[in-house]
């Protein structure tokens, strides 16, 4: 199953919801067997998700290609 790649780079202000939506999209995603990846986090962003133990769960599309291509 393809995955989904979301690019948060035009985000300009974030806040945890934003954080929100997209974990929101990775569950949907999960849910119907897709993965998910998000490039372009803003360091704000970043400093969001790892401040809430989150990061690790919106991968860079880059490093969630080089994890399926390890597993194979």
């Amino acid at each position: 199953a393809r995955g989904v790649r979301a690019d948060a780079s035009a985000l300009a202000r974030v806040d945890s919801a934003a954080l929100a939506v997209l974990l929101e999209g990775r569950r949907e995603c999960l849910r119907d067997g897709k993965g998910f990846a998000v490039r372009g986090l803003s360091p704000r962003l970043r400093e969001l998700a790892q401040l809430y133990g989150v990061l690790a769960l919106l991968p860079d599309p880059a490093a969630a290609e080089s994890a399926v291509l390890a597993a194979a």
